[in-house]
Parts: structure tokens; C-alpha cells; sequence
């Protein structure tokens, strides 16, 4: 009896404890997503390993341990950031291919080859994109790729991605998409197609009249 009693008691604290977290996932109509975009989920899985990556990449930037620590405080919001990223690169995927827009590989590789040149080497340019805009080494072909659609949607729009018109049609790609936070993450604002606390730029100064970043 009193055996019966001592597990019916480590049950019932095993569940309290598991509580905040069944309500977290159990509340959520997508279990396990950071967002789905589209009808597609962007696993928190996913997510993490993203963040994995640009962590694993400061810390081997910043051996030093007081620096490194440093480093993460500057990035307090990188899993927020990231998933916010994350969605956004999907939601311009759509309203790239809705306007007709292609980017090559030759395209990203010549951008990148001026911005080595001007960072002074490739390791410079991934250190700069790193720290500014914590995009990892391994990623960043893929944000250069990203960048110039977005240069391509707005030249082919007549306009540049600081005008509404660029971002009307990023809002537009949104609502058709549909985009679902999980609320962990945040809100999001189809209007804005943005994340509604977002304070990090998603669209890069190298898309500004085409001009590259000062690094």
C-alpha cells in the first residue's frame, strides 16, 4: 500500500512538473513547430540547430571565454532573430517566384567575390557577417542568394528595399503563405511581414541600391 502510494506520488510531481511544458506543446495547433509557413512546419529542432551553428561559429571566432560570453549577450534575441530569418527567407522565396525572379549560382559567387575583395579576404567577410549579422560561415552563400532576390524583386518592382512598395509585395507573399508562430517565438505581423518585436533588420544593407555593406 504504502509502495502504491510513494509511485502514485512521484507520478503526480513527475506531471506537475511536465505541466508548463504539455501546456506549451498542448495548446499549440502545430506540436514541435517554431513556425509553420505555407502548411510547412519550420521544426524547433531546426531552429535550434540553426542557433547551434552560429553559437559553435562565435565560439571558435572567440576562443577567449569572457569574450565569448560577451559575444552571447550582444546576441540575447539570436533564437528569435533566427527564426524570424528563417521564415521571412521562405516568405520572399514566394514573392521572388510569384514576380518571376531567379538568382544563379554565378550571381551569388561574383557578389561574394566583391565583398571578399573589399573585406579584405574570404575569412574577413565571414568574421563581418558573423558579428553583424550572426549568419555562420556555412550559411553564407545561402543569405548572399537571399539578398540579391530580394535586390531583384524590388528592381523588378521599380523600387528599392527601403520603399512600401517592396514590402507590400513581401506582405502580400505573407497572407498568401500564411505564416503561425509558435507564441514562444513572438507574433507575427502579416501587414509588416515581419515579427512584431523584431528590431534586427532582416534585409541587409547590401541590397540598398545594390551597394554592399561598409564592413
Amino acid at each position: 500500500m504504502h509502495r502504491r502510494r510513494r509511485t502514485a506520488l512521484l507520478l503526480t510531481a513527475a506531471i506537475a512538473a511536465a505541466a508548463p511544458l504539455l501546456t506549451a506543446c498542448g495548446n499549440d495547433a502545430h506540436p514541435g513547430a517554431a513556425a509553420v509557413v505555407g502548411g510547412e512546419r519550420i521544426t524547433v529542432s531546426q531552429l535550434e540547430n540553426r542557433v547551434d551553428e552560429v553559437r559553435a561559429a562565435q565560439r571558435a571566432a572567440v576562443p577567449d571565454e569572457a569574450q565569448y560570453q560577451q559575444a552571447i549577450a550582444r546576441t540575447g534575441s539570436l533564437t528569435r532573430d533566427t527564426l524570424h530569418s528563417m521564415v521571412l527567407d521562405r516568405v520572399l522565396e514566394r514573392a521572388a517566384r510569384d514576380a518571376g525572379v531567379r538568382v544563379t549560382p554565378r550571381e551569388v559567387q561574383e557578389m561574394r567575390g566583391g565583398l571578399e575583395q573589399q573585406a579584405g579576404g574570404a575569412k574577413a567577410l565571414e568574421a563581418a557577417w558573423l558579428q553583424q549579422y550572426g549568419i555562420p560561415p556555412q550559411r553564407l552563400d545561402d543569405n548572399l542568394r537571399l539578398q540579391l532576390q530580394a535586390q531583384k524583386l524590388a528592381q523588378q518592382l521599380g523600387t528599392d528595399t527601403s520603399r512600401p512598395e517592396f514590402w507590400k509585395a513581401l506582405s502580400s507573399a505573407s497572407k498568401d503563405l500564411g505564416v503561425d508562430l509558435n507564441p514562444r517565438y513572438g507574433s507575427w505581423d502579416a501587414e509588416k511581414s515581419s515579427r512584431v518585436d523584431a528590431k534586427t533588420p532582416w534585409v541587409r544593407d547590401i541590397t540598398a541600391a545594390g551597394a554592399p555593406p561598409t564592413l
